[in-house]
């Protein structure tokens, strides 16, 4: 160690996780460095959320918080006692950027923009005196015994420290960084991984029609996912179309399902475009505009219902003629219409990769980490965080929450080792 700089601490990974860890740490007295492989900080966070930042979901009881994590529910009560959601809440408010809340409880930036979360956290390292060290890719991290004693650097330098927090991410959106470095570390150490998939992800699908509708979104519709005419999952919520398919927060949220299922046989997805409306509410609807707005096209008369291109996706589908005026429209072709609105399906193609995902599930295995510290087992000065953890659960803020509350957990635990 003569004649080399000695770190409290040497965070890899330039996310939320790590830049949370090393500004804990550091504003707690550590002297930190955090190494960053890509030109800037957080760069899949600027991103995330369509560049509007979930920063978290507000539920403040951690008991129905929690349960979205699923399996790793009974791991994280320590960790989210000692950092929840109220406090991701104060850190951000207190450094002026309020935080607004929408549907399902998603907290935004009001400044809509994710931008605003990543000024904080840049300067939150600024005004700690965190060392960052960016366009500095890890090849190796080195241990004697039951220690990490340093990192070595493409370039050749090696970091030394008094303890390490590992916090690469995943390997969800690869061009960001996020390429599952880590989980190769991890191995190399001897740790147990858990292989990682692509958890939440766009889904690609078969029929034309979907496509033509690229660009479009639906605030509150009903999707079914079918197997060999079993409804195995049902969900409301938003729904976006694209060029390969459908995506947006409810899709997501059933991909892994819909993988799953993959597994064993074709997947059919059902929307129901009006689910307030039963089949006979509809029934009665339709004839209403068709009595008032009768010598009308009925391509044109049902935007008070749909946006137009969906509207011309069903007509196609019930095979009605879309330049006949509503008020020839037959029982049969308005009984059919119904019908396609309600049960608008859809041949799943299958997801698409990693390259797309949101979160990865997959990581090191829970049992192998000390979540009141979010130490390693195996090594006591290697910290595990954020997206490195075999941890699955849904989107709308619970990815980065859990990387608030392991990161803080993580800086706040260094600065008591380093105090004993």
């Amino acid at each position: 160690m003569k004649n080399k700089e000695l770190w409290d601490l040497a965070v890899i990974g330039g996310g939320p996780a790590g830049m949370m860890a090393a500004g804990r740490a550091a504003e707690k007295g550590a002297k930190v460095i955090l190494i960053e492989k890509n030109n800037s900080l957080g760069k899949k966070l600027r991103i995330t959320g369509g560049g509007r930042c979930n920063v978290t979901n507000a539920e403040y009881d951690n008991r129905k918080l929690l349960s979205k994590y699923k399996d790793a529910e009974q791991f994280l009560f320590s960790a989210f006692s000692e950092w929840g959601v109220k406090d991701t809440f104060d850190f951000f408010e207190k450094r002026d950027m309020p935080i607004k809340i929408e549907a399902l409880q998603r907290a935004f930036p009001a400044s809509d923009s994710a931008e605003s979360v990543w000024n904080v956290l840049v300067e939150y390292l600024k005004e700690n005196n965190v060392e960052v060290l960016s366009d500095s890719e890890v090849v190796s991290i080195k241990s004697e015994k039951n220690l990490i004693t340093k990192i070595v650097l493409k370039s050749g330098k090696e970091i030394y420290a008094k303890n390490f927090v590992l916090a690469t991410g995943g390997k969800s959106r690869e061009e960001t960084g996020s390429t599952g470095d880590g989980f190769i570390w991890l191995k190399d150490l001897g740790h147990k991984v858990i292989e990682p998939n692509a958890s939440l992800v766009p889904v690609a699908i078969k029929d034309k029609w979907v496509k033509k509708l690229s660009g479009v979104s639906l605030q509150k519709v009903k999707i079914s996912v079918i197997q060999n005419n079993i409804k195995h999952k049902v969900s409301k919520g938003k729904i976006l179309f694209t060029h390969f398919g459908i995506s947006g927060p409810t899709i997501l949220n059933l991909s892994r399902e819909i993988g799953e299922l993959l597994e064993y046989d074709g997947v059919v997805i059902s929307l129901d475009i009006l689910p307030e409306l039963d089949n006979g509410m509809l029934n009665n609807k339709l004839q209403e505009i068709f009595k008032v707005e009768c010598n009308k096209k009925i391509k044109n008369s049902l935007d008070s219902l749909m946006p137009t291109s969906v509207v011309n996706e069903a007509l196609e589908i019930s095979k009605v003629d879309p330049e006949k005026k509503c008020n020839s429209i037959t029982r049969d072709e308005r009984i059919k219409l119904v019908d396609t609105i309600k049960n608008m399906k859809m041949k799943v193609d299958g997801l698409l990769g990693s390259d797309k995902a949101i979160i990865t599930s997959g990581g090191v295995d829970l049992k192998e980490v000390n979540f009141k510290t979010m130490q390693s087992r195996l090594f006591p000065n290697l910290y595990l965080i954020g997206d490195i953890l075999n941890i699955d659960r849904p989107s709308g803020g619970y990815s980065l929450q859990l990387c608030w509350t392991t990161g803080f957990v993580a800086g706040n635990s260094i600065r008591k080792t380093l105090d004993q």
